[in-house]
């Protein structure tokens, strides 16, 4: 189908969201220039804001309206406890469904040798340095279930190996190949419960 010059940037701009088709992108532009225009205003407004403020925690990585998120402003936190997950989503998902009340950090990914995402690629390094420079007692492996997720929780445990830090890996409520951003909040408590150490 054809469309204007204008309906098609927006049905493909639509299409980079994850899960959204060609006809998916297509409903979605037309509901929004058909009935909903103030709502077109207001998610434009709202992105466009979003895009422009929103950066990244100094310390955790999380996404951030400031410097520091909330998470690592927080000083009631439990600040030697580290939960390490793959994406900013994963924090807010854990933080909502548990009782965690420790530090995080966020890869931003996960290894993938065949994708060519390395170490240094999920801000291994940066960990490593921010386990040298605080005193942490406990890492929490909160990677996704899935090979690569798997992967990236060992090559962690094996980075801390020689450190007299205690590792432990959540436990596998979640169901492999899942993505913690969409496991219900009742898997998740129990995953983190029962927690073993590596």
């Amino acid at each position: 189908m054809s469309y204007g010059p204008l309906i098609g940037q927006l049905v493909e701009a639509l299409r980079c969201l994850p899960g959204v088709g060609p006809k998916s992108a297509q409903r979605m532009a037309f509901y929004l220039l058909e009935r909903n225009k103030n709502g077109a205003l207001q998610l434009a407004r709202a992105l466009g804001e979003a895009v422009e403020k929103v950066g990244n925690c100094k310390i955790c990585r999380t996404l951030s309206e400031t410097e520091t998120c909330t998470f690592c402003a927080d000083h009631e936190r439990n600040r030697q406890i580290l939960c390490i997950v793959e994406t900013p989503a994963d924090v807010h998902v854990i933080d909502s469904s548990t009782e965690y009340k420790g530090l995080y950090f966020v890869l931003m990914g996960r290894l993938s040798p065949l994708d060519g995402i390395g170490p240094d690629d999920i801000g291994l390094d940066l960990l490593a340095k921010r386990i040298r420079e605080e005193n942490i007692s406990e890492i929490i492996l909160a990677t996704n279930p899935t090979a690569e997720g798997e992967a990236t929780a060992h090559f962690v445990r094996e980075m801390f190996s020689d450190k007299d830090i205690k590792v432990t890996r959540i436990a596998h409520g979640v169901p492999i190949g899942g993505e913690l951003e969409y496991v219900n909040s009742s898997t998740l408590f129990h995953a983190f419960s029962g927690r073993h150490e590596l």
